[in-house]
């Protein structure tokens, strides 16, 4: 019988599929246009968002193991 998911499991599979979301080419398309400086967009969006996720993770276990 199978058993449910953990929460840690539940959220840290939904943080990947996020990262999946966020990482998608046709959103980096969207960002790889130059903007009125002549510079993309992509470098500040990929560090950010890679940023975000570590930290988000991080954050998940940490609180798990206050928990």
């Amino acid at each position: 019988m199978l058993q449910p998911p953990s929460r840690l499991t539940s959220r840290l599979l939904s943080l990947t599929l996020l990262g999946l979301l966020l990482f998608t080419p046709p959103l980096l398309l969207l960002l790889d246009r130059p903007s009125s400086h002549g510079l993309s967009w992509l470098p500040a969006w990929l560090f950010l968002i890679w940023l975000g996720l570590i930290g988000l993770a991080a954050w998940i276990l940490e609180r798990q193991d206050a928990q």
